[in-house]
């Protein structure tokens, strides 16, 4: 039997959902992001759940998108890409609307997806050693969908910067930035996570959470539906351009890309 690539497990109403691709430092691709998609959803309907927690296993929270998968965008049809970024789009709103409060436990690099990953969590813990960043541009990509969300916890200014510059940054930069929550040292950040959703499970109501994860979320973003229609078409003519193809070309032969 193929090894689960996204595990979900719940103890004393907290639900884990682990990313389970070690081995390709849980890089995305459609079959992570349909079980991620699930998972949350489980999690959103399961009644012995009231906080959720999102880690990954081995060195990397999430690497962004794997070589298979780049391959295959590569060569998908604009329709297949539209697709495709509705589905990345659908996991990210999974996150950010769930009913329930989702903590992102950061023990690793947290880049391109993975970086929109932790953005769009309510909470997120990060290890000072894990490196953020929003590398799209790098590639020939356009981080189009993660803006909507970086757009909300940041200003223009800072968005610009870290969109446009695709460079990595450090968790306590992304702590000054508001981009995560706190920076806890590897040692105790899995007992602080924990101590964390506990203390949400038992001196919050969890419809006071709901509806002020709604309130937060609606007021502070009110235009995001039609941001993310916007974001999901551009994301799929984006990848129909000659610089995607060149960079991804150049990335998966391993070659020095030259823009």
């Amino acid at each position: 039997m193929a090894q689960s690539l996204v595990l979900y497990s719940v103890k004393e109403r907290v639900a884990t959902i682990t990313l389970n691709r070690p081995e390709k430092k849980n890089a995305l691709n459609p079959d992570v992001v349909e079980q991620l998609t699930s998972a949350f959803n489980r999690a959103a309907e399961d009644e012995e759940v009231k906080v959720i927690i999102l880690n990954a296993s081995g060195s990397a929270f999430s690497a962004g998108a794997d070589l298979s998968y780049l391959q295959q965008i590569r060569e998908n049809s604009y329709e297949e890409n539209l697709a495709d970024s509705e589905r990345l789009k659908q996991l990210f709103t999974t996150i950010y609307y769930l009913p329930k409060v989702v903590i992102a436990q950061v023990e690793g690099h947290a880049i391109a997806g993975g970086c929109g990953l932790a953005t769009v969590c309510d909470i997120t813990f990060a290890v000072p050693e894990a490196q953020f960043g929003y590398t799209e541009v790098k590639l020939g990509f356009v981080p189009a969908i993660v803006s909507c969300f970086l757009l909300a916890k940041t200003n223009e200014t800072i968005a610009k910067r870290l969109l446009l510059s695709g460079s990595l940054f450090p968790a306590e930069e992304a702590l000054q930035l508001g981009l995560i929550t706190y920076v806890t040292n590897k040692e105790n950040i899995g007992l602080k996570v924990r101590e964390f959703a506990l203390s949400l499970c038992s001196e919050t109501s969890a419809n006071s959470l709901m509806v002020t994860k709604q309130l937060i979320g609606q007021t502070n973003n009110p235009s995001l539906e039609k941001r993310l229609a916007m974001a999901v078409s551009i994301n799929a003519r984006a990848r129909d351009s000659e610089d995607f193809k060149k960079g991804i070309t150049a990335f998966l032969n391993k070659e020095k890309i030259e823009w």
